[in-house]
């Protein structure tokens, strides 16, 4: 039977590439031959009107910076990917690019399933508002209904420890705690794939730990998690799998404990 599989397969290329698919169903994340490429200008205005008049001269000139260069992986569901390398390794840049904040300027990203990016803790939110306001604003903006919101609310309040402030104005917020109610509403909301950048660096030890038990749980009910940090020991707490980024290129791939130890190492070496 596996030999006439074999044989079918091979005279068959519609039966093959069905194969293929249904092997790749579990997939949530498919990037393939990503670049991300930004312009930096080279001139020096001092202001506004000396820039335009430049511009229409045609005397501004740019400098391309490949933050990224043809990077391919798949994540699947229920996995825990970590990204790690030095500052400017394109860390941010590839996180930023799978939750369709950055467009790629070469090559394709493909997401199955919702997105919650923990990226940029305070995006979205109005500081004029107060966070009774916000959360709402926020789950609008996530797709969820009032009713839904409702049912979170007090949950989400109780997480963020911000019970007290619950409808002052953000702009009198502490960046810490307005981290918290980012972290606190990201994650009540049921995403398929949480993109998360340097969360855990959030509000003190005894918040830490309940944002790490937070992820836990999510990843236990089948949730994906992108993650980057600079520590290694909360990436092989946190992560099943890890890439290692060096100047844009992807490095290595592998289990969290292998790559972190091959890139601490490869930091004594310098």
């Amino acid at each position: 039977m596996k030999e006439l599989n074999e044989v079918i397969e091979v005279v068959n290329p519609v039966v093959r590439a069905e194969r293929e698919r249904m092997d790749d169903e579990d997939v949530c994340v498919d990037v393939r031959n990503v670049s991300v490429m930004f312009n930096l200008s080279k001139n020096r205005e001092d202001g506004l009107k000396e820039y335009l008049i430049n511009m229409i001269k045609g005397r501004v000139g740019y400098d391309e910076f490949w933050a990224l260069r043809n990077i391919s992986l798949q994540v699947r569901r229920g996995d825990s990917l970590a990204l790690i390398g030095r500052n400017g390794s394109g860390k941010s840049t590839l996180l930023k690019t799978i939750a369709g904040i950055i467009k790629p300027t070469r090559g394709t990203v493909e997401v199955k399933g919702t997105i919650a990016p923990l990226i940029e803790m305070s995006g979205g939110f109005d500081r004029s508002l107060s966070a009774r306001e916000n959360i709402f604003l926020a789950g609008a903006m996530h797709g969820h209904t009032k009713k839904y919101m409702k049912k979170r609310f007090d949950e989400i309040v109780d997480f963020a420890e911000i019970e007290r402030f619950i409808d002052v104005p953000l702009k009198n917020y502490s960046s810490g705690m307005i981290s918290r109610l980012g972290f606190a509403v990201a994650t009540c909301v049921n995403a398929d794939i949480i993109i998360a950048d340097e969360v855990l660096s959030v509000g003190d030890a005894k918040f830490r730990m309940k944002c790490e038990e937070r992820i836990r749980q999510m990843l236990q009910s089948g949730t994906t998690i992108l993650y980057v940090s600079h520590s290694a020991a909360q990436v092989k707490k946190m992560c099943r799998n890890a890439v290692w980024l060096e100047k844009g290129r992807m490095v290595d791939f592998g289990t969290s404990a292998e790559i972190c130890d091959k890139y601490m190492r490869s930091l004594k070496k310098e």
